[in-house]
């Protein structure tokens, strides 16, 4: 599903609201849950699952094209961990 289905699908259960509106809602949902992220809080959303950011040291790589070492820089990437009740709705 891509941003744009999402919106789509909560303006058809909701016809009262304009999509523009709805639009606009999930961009600051995301935005919101961007600029945490960000700013290195974590975001969870009880019943779904946490967002967080973790970071990954500095490290001597393989170019696998050449194979000659190259190295990687630090980085900070972002991580979700699923909650329970969405592992439960999946594994059922």
């Amino acid at each position: 599903m891509i941003k744009s289905e999402l919106i789509q699908i909560i303006a058809d259960k909701n016809p009262h609201l304009y999509h523009r509106d709805i639009e606009n809602v999930v961009n600051a949902i995301l935005g919101e849950i961007t600029d945490a992220l960000a700013s290195g809080n974590r975001v969870e959303l009880r019943g779904f699952g946490a967002f967080s950011v973790k970071n990954r040291p500095a490290r001597a790589a393989r170019n696998p094209k050449t194979g000659t070492t190259v190295s990687v820089e630090e980085k900070w990437v972002p991580f979700f961990k699923t909650g329970k009740e969405l592992r439960e709705r999946l594994n059922s």
